[in-house]
């Protein structure tokens, strides 16, 4: 079953869950918004509709009456990198890091606020429509020049160890999307520390000495508890 809003070159949204009520209230909410709406009910629908509709951005609940939402996300990266958000009311961290592990781009818990959703929302299609990564992030006064390798903060140069540059640039290159600790240890530190999160810890706080203007209340390099860290796009 699929809802399509009519229009040209609107962003084609999947929303799959298996409520009725939860999809009557997205397409409520994003109708106004310029998407062009499309939805499953299960697990195997979305497959389906992932491939048919070839969306922009898949809305996902994980707890679908046929498929894990888990096991939808590992088969739609085996083909497609569309981003996928996961809307679900399983609060677990282990579900969260299970859910982004798998390949979703972000994970938002059920309640959550239309406007949280809409920035996320955003922030991913931004990203999916770049075909490469920018070569200067700009977020607020940090920039990260990723040709000339500089980072400055408010116009002043930053001095980075090769392992702190080097996690700073994974976190620009992805910027508004969560990396688990999993992802981030085996892109800089290798397979090898991946039971070693203390390692990831303990650069992620120099790092904030370095470009924080309050490392207690990080502006930029910030912590999703107990999944991993997220450079904020603002």
């Amino acid at each position: 079953m699929a809802h399509e809003a009519s229009g040209i070159n609107r962003p084609r949204i999947l929303i799959v869950d298996d409520e009725a009520a939860i999809r009557r209230f997205l397409r409520t909410v994003l109708d106004g918004e310029e998407f062009s709406l499309h939805q499953a009910e299960t697990g195997h629908a979305a497959l389906a509709a992932a491939a048919a509709v070839r969306p922009d951005l898949i809305l996902l609940d994980l707890g679908l009456p046929d498929l894990d939402g888990v096991e939808v996300i590992r088969r739609i990266r085996e083909w497609s990198p569309v981003p996928i958000i996961v809307l679900s009311v399983r609060e677990r961290e282990d579900d969260k890091v299970h859910a982004l592990d798998a390949g979703a781009d972000d994970y938002l818990t059920k309640p959550f606020g239309i406007g949280e959703l809409l920035a996320r929302m955003r922030v991913v299609l931004r990203r999916s429509i770049r075909q490469a990564p920018e070569p200067i992030c700009r977020i607020g006064g940090l920039e990260v020049d990723l040709p000339r390798r500089r980072v400055t903060v408010d116009g002043a140069e930053v001095q980075l160890t090769p392992t702190e540059y080097e996690l700073l640039r994974l976190l620009a290159v992805h910027a508004g999307k969560v990396l688990t600790h999993s992802q981030i240890l085996r892109q800089i530190w290798g397979i090898a520390h991946l039971e070693q999160p203390h390692v990831l810890r303990v650069n992620v706080s120099n790092l904030r000495r370095k470009i924080e203007p309050d490392p207690s209340r990080p502006r930029y390099l910030v912590t999703e508890p107990g999944v991993g860290y997220r450079l904020r796009v603002q």
